[in-house]
C-alpha cells in the first residue's frame, strides 16, 4: 500500500471546507499528535501501554484519512510489546506525514 500525502488534506477539506490556513493548522495538530502517540508507543514497557498507544494512533490516523498508518497500528496491536519491526514501520509512516 503506497502512502498518499493528499489523503489527509482531502479528509480535512471534506471536514472543514476549502480553508488552506485551517487545513494546515489541523494537519500540524494531527502530525504533533501522531508523533506524541509514537513516543508513547516506543516507551511502552507493558502490554497495556502498548495497546493504548496503538489504539490512540490507529484512531487518530483513521480520523485523518491516514489509512496505511491506521492499518499498521492495528496490526501492531497483536505484536509483542516493543516489537522492532512494528516500531520501524510505524516510525517510518509517522515521519512521512
Amino acid at each position: 500500500m503506497a502512502y498518499d500525502p493528499g489523503a489527509i488534506d482531502q479528509a480535512l477539506s471534506a471536514a472543514v471546507g476549502d480553508d488552506p490556513a485551517l487545513i494546515a493548522e489541523l494537519r500540524a495538530a494531527f502530525i504533533d499528535s501522531a508523533r506524541a502517540a509514537m513516543s508513547t508507543i516506543a516507551a511502552a514497557d507493558d502490554a497495556g501501554a502498548w495497546h493504548d498507544g496503538l489504539l490512540k494512533l490507529r484512531g487518530l490516523a483513521a480520523s485523518f484519512g491516514a489509512v496505511r498508518l491506521a492499518a499498521l497500528a492495528g496490526e501492531a496491536i497483536n505484536a509483542p510489546v516493543g516489537d522492532p519491526r512494528a516500531l520501524r514501520l510505524l516510525r517510518r509512516n509517522v515521519e512521512r506525514l
